[in-house]
């Protein structure tokens, strides 16, 4: 089950935390990877370690939210492997600030990479996949992404670029099923990567916050790596629109 041998997987945000445990988890499967984020040398290592596995993997730098660095990427693979079947839409950046001293450009600057950004890897992909009539699109979103009781203090331009993810996921999964393309979402919970640890979030805010987790504890990467494997896999071909929680049981509590 989950084989991706020869498939082409494409992940954004790869260079550390859970865009290098899925760009790993998808090489184990079989995959080919290419491993993109604001670094070249940092995916590189990413990629080195895949090839030390016996996988197949190149690196590219790759700004999510321009345009055209989007496509020039997105080129070079096609160029290269002749062909693009999954993308992880996991690039994303987390500053928290009060929402009565957030600016503009706070806001812009985070709705640009983590919406926009997907948005327009998920369009250039979909294009490619249509090719072949077969496609996954898996979007990372968040627990904290709306209708659902979760609310991040000193996130308000992040929990909203979240759920629009999910509003999007949901939307492009309509569109694309007649192009072959499964389009679906994940929500992590509070998950043990650099971005939690360097943004700020208070000992005692997060001491709260897992009480509420009935596990108990923060969640790794590779928790989440197994849901991504599992929506890029033939095994997945009924599911689209969907959003899967890996939360430690955040949201039953």
């Amino acid at each position: 089950m989950f084989d991706l041998t020869n498939k082409v997987a494409l992940v954004t945000g790869a260079r550390r935390g859970m865009g290098k445990a899925h760009s790993i988890a998808l090489a184990k499967q079989g995959a080919k990877v290419v491993v993109t984020d604001i670094s070249q040398e940092e995916c590189q290592l990413v990629v080195d370690e895949i090839k030390s596995m016996g996988g197949e993997a190149v690196a590219f730098k790759l700004d999510v939210s321009n345009t055209a660095e989007v496509n020039q990427v997105f080129d070079e693979v096609v160029k290269q492997f002749g062909r693009l079947d999954i993308l992880v839409n996991n690039a994303g950046i987390f500053a928290p600030k009060p929402a009565l001293e957030l600016t503009e450009e706070d806001w812009d600057k985070t709705i640009r990479i983590n919406l926009k950004g997907e948005f327009l890897c998920a369009q250039r992909a979909a294009k490619e996949m249509a090719k072949n009539n077969w496609g996954r699109i898996i979007n990372i979103a968040s627990v904290a992404s709306g209708g659902v009781g979760v609310g991040i203090s000193g996130g308000a331009h992040y929990t909203a670029s979240k759920g629009g993810i999910i509003g999007m996921t949901e939307t492009l999964a309509d569109e694309w099923a007649s192009l072959g393309i499964n389009v679906n979402a994940i929500g992590p919970g509070a998950i043990d990567t650099p971005m939690t640890s360097t943004s700020q979030i208070p000992e005692e805010a997060m001491k709260a916050m897992l009480a509420g987790v009935p596990l108990k504890r923060i969640g790794k990467p590779e928790e989440v790596s197994a849901a991504v494997v599992f929506l890029a896999s033939e095994e997945a071909s009924y599911v689209t629109g969907a959003t899967f929680y890996v939360d430690g049981g955040w949201l039953a509590a």
